[in-house]
């Protein structure tokens, strides 16, 4: 295993490595994994609001840990551009395609990786497939699937709330949106969690997604369906075969890590403070206020890739020059003390947290997963009454990798 922090190797000019002659922090492994925090907060005493890391295989990045330098990147494609053709260490062949980086900051014809009209063009079809499925029973979907998930426990009297509910129940949602059957369902975790996880498998799992995807749009072109796999296939924007097959990966990546992850968060949230599962149980709480607090707090992902800079320029009082890559501290800039100096005030209400990105590219599912969440703490406390948290608080242990932190586990019992 390697040390956290690296020398910097000799590094092209005008990258970050070559322009901090101190050793960087790495945003993987041992220590990335149980504290990124910590290493938020230090590398913002350090560097302030934009920091240079190195990510997986020791390749080097912009990480923005400021709300404001955040916004400032999300909202100006023209500067921060999504195309990571422009990618001076892809370019130049620092990053191999095998690289388990390319997964999730790599080109591909999906609208993430595009700006201007071609972003405008595809984003439109991505909506309004998405429009479309929201309007044909999201909620009747989650409360089916939430059933059929406890279901499975409910006569035992005790659960794990992330391995057996939160970690499956967004993806078998997701089934049934894009079309697919249920039982592809436990693979397509797997290979998500290997993507965002990173490491040696994340290619592999990656093209697992892509051959189901792929045989999936195939079908739909044969035998059309109330899904939106047939709606991005039959939109007016002409969608090529990549292009459909890249999106159904986008959406099921990205809605499915960010809605397990944030449910998990949720049921944590509400476990842990009983003035809130009280103020649920008798109404006096709406659910929405939980989740807005979580999106603040514990964002699903804790750091966004990837933007790359169109032109030399300058950043929290950092040089950035043209192509090098920029991360996005979500976690950071939500915690950031500039826009939240005392971060045990309330932001009920305040929904300008950066948990769904902001600007051109913010999620346009966001709706859906959030239907997804309040539908699924419903139909749990409805189902479970006594429901109650089955370890002390200090074995709620979290794993994370350089985009996200997981909630390992929440054990809970119910009377039976």
């Amino acid at each position: 295993m390697t040390d956290q922090n690296a020398p910097a190797p000799d590094a092209p000019r005008g990258c970050p490595v070559a322009h901090h002659t101190a050793d960087l922090t790495r945003l993987y492994g041992p220590e990335a994994a149980t504290d990124p925090i910590a290493i938020y907060e230090r590398l913002r005493k350090e560097h302030g609001s934009v920091a240079p890391v190195l990510l997986e295989g020791d390749v080097p990045a912009w990480l923005v840990l400021g709300y404001r330098d955040n916004r400032r990147v999300l909202d100006n494609p023209r500067q921060f551009s999504r195309d990571a053709r422009i990618w001076r260490d892809w370019r130049e062949g620092r990053v191999e395609e095998t690289s388990p980086l390319i997964p999730m900051i790599g080109w591909r014809p999906d609208c993430v990786s595009q700006d201007g009209e071609p972003h405008r063009r595809l984003r439109g079809a991505v909506t309004d497939g998405l429009l479309a499925a929201a309007g044909r029973g999201i909620r009747r979907h989650v409360t089916h699937f939430a059933n059929k998930q406890i279901d499975a426990f409910a006569d035992a009297g005790h659960a794990d709330l992330v391995a057996d509910y939160a970690e499956y129940l967004p993806m078998l949602v997701l089934t049934r949106i894009l079309g697919l059957p249920a039982a592809e369902g436990r693979t397509l975790v797997e290979s998500c969690a290997h993507v965002l996880k990173g490491g040696e498998d994340a290619i592999a799992h990656n093209e697992r997604i892509m051959q189901i995807l792929g045989e999936l749009a195939e079908r739909k072109r044969a035998e059309p369906g109330p899904d939106f796999t047939t709606a991005l296939l039959e939109h007016p924007a002409g969608l090529d075969e990549d292009e459909v097959v890249s999106h159904l990966r986008l959406v099921l990546i990205a809605a499915h890590t960010t809605t397990s992850n944030l449910l998990a968060r949720v049921l944590e949230l509400i476990l842990t403070d009983t003035s809130r599962l009280t103020g649920l149980i008798s109404g006096e709480l709406n659910i929405s206020a939980v989740v807005e607090e979580v999106m603040w707090n514990s964002p699903p992902l804790t750091v966004m890739p990837g933007r790359f800079a169109t032109s030399d320029l300058e950043l929290g009082g950092h040089p950035i020059q043209e192509g090098d890559l920029l991360v996005l501290g979500l976690a950071p800039g939500n915690l950031d003390p500039e826009v939240r100096p005392d971060t045990g005030v309330s932001v009920q209400g305040n929904q300008s947290h950066l948990a769904f990105s902001a600007g051109p590219h913010e999620c346009p599912g966001q709706s859906i997963g959030q239907a997804i969440i309040e539908v699924a703490v419903d139909v749990l406390l409805h189902r479970l009454p006594g429901l109650r948290l089955a370890a002390p608080l200090d074995e709620l242990t979290s794993t994370a990798s350089t985009w996200e932190s997981r909630l390992d586990r929440l054990p809970v019992e119910f009377p039976v």
